[in-house]
């Protein structure tokens, strides 16, 4: 099985900062795409960022220029600086990833349990 765990969510007023980290654990040979995605209550979960492992990104609008995603692929951890945050970021955020388990199996989307990230103003 594959373990997605994050951490570093919490409160935050406007204008403050947080990291999120995410590791990745189990039984894993490659993983292509890490990343970040949102829900806030009664909306959808949307991509926040991710990076594959080559180091291409991709930010949704929202972020762009505030967020920063970053990975360690040897331990397997995905990392998201959150900087000027803004209340309309509140949200619980899940990391996703896109696992091969063995060589010979086809890639999977996995999903950590969420962490909360709440903005006041």
């Amino acid at each position: 099985q594959v373990q997605l765990v994050e951490s570093g969510g919490g409160l935050v007023h406007a204008g403050g900062s947080l990291r999120l980290s995410c590791a990745a654990s189990g039984s894993i040979f490659n993983i292509r795409d890490m990343g970040w995605y949102r829900q806030a209550p009664g909306k959808q979960r949307d991509l926040v960022a991710t990076r594959t492992s080559g180091g291409d990104t991709n930010y949704a609008d929202s972020v762009k220029g505030r967020f920063t995603i970053s990975r360690d692929n040897p331990k397997k951890m995905v990392y998201l600086q959150m900087n000027s945050l803004k209340p309309e970021d509140t949200a619980v955020y899940y990391c996703y990833a896109s696992v091969k388990r063995t060589c010979y199996s086809s890639y999977a989307d996995y999903w950590g349990q969420g962490t909360q990230v709440n903005v006041f103003a």
